[in-house]
């Protein structure tokens, strides 16, 4: 089983994943994307990488075009390592979906 972070692991941890939030024991951020194809393309790319680690997000897909991840370890019943290694790829990943769509 996955080990909690402490809080100051916790504080470290968002230092390196822009625009996430912290809400409770979750991560969260909001993307906006050109329209609900890329959105779908998106949740897509998400979902590959989120598979390969075994950590799966919540996925909201509304307004056609916004996308929010929502992170946890739910086995842990809070956040971990996976939590933020997980983001940090997504990040690595949006900029790149950012150059091939065009943006957001």
């Amino acid at each position: 089983m996955a080990t909690l972070l402490d809080e100051a692991g916790i504080q470290q941890s968002l230092e390196k994943v822009p625009g996430w939030e912290r809400m409770g024991n979750e991560i969260k951020k909001k993307f906006k994307l050109k329209n609900f194809v890329t959105a779908l393309q998106f949740v897509n790319k998400v979902g590959e990488l989120a598979e390969s680690m075994d950590h799966h997000p919540d996925i909201l897909v509304y307004g056609y075009k916004f996308v929010t991840l929502t992170l946890s370890t739910h086995s842990a019943g809070g956040l971990t390592r996976m939590d933020f290694d997980l983001a940090q790829k997504i990040e690595k990943m949006w900029k790149e979906f950012q150059l091939l769509t065009g943006g957001s």
